[in-house]
């Protein structure tokens, strides 16, 4: 096999492997008290202030907020609970999701 050859299956390889080192890990938070979207603007603002907190989905109607963090990010049960209390919420649950690769 040529040098070139060898670089170029290196860089694919490499390149696969940087994609799943970046994986997301997302949590569904059950959350009480979520009635309309100034409600979701005020749980946003306080999970928004976790360190490592990438993106928020709320959804008003099942009182599910979907929080995804990046990898290697401590987000725990006592954290969401801090961040939904300081909002003025109640949290019911925590269930961390399957892990989500930036490459898929």
């Amino acid at each position: 096999m040529t040098s070139m050859c060898r670089r170029t299956i290196l860089a694919v390889v490499l390149a696969l492997m940087s994609a799943s080192a970046f994986a997301a890990q997302a949590y569904k938070l059950r959350v009480d008290g979520l009635a309309c979207p100034f409600c979701a603007y005020g749980i946003e603002k306080q999970i928004k202030a976790v360190k490592g907190v990438e993106k928020i989905d709320v959804d008003i109607k099942t009182g599910n907020v979907i929080v995804t963090v990046a990898e290697g990010t401590a987000f725990d049960e006592a954290t969401a609970k801090k961040a939904v209390t300081d909002a003025g919420f109640t949290l019911r649950g925590l269930e961390k999701m399957p892990a989500q690769g930036t490459g898929k």
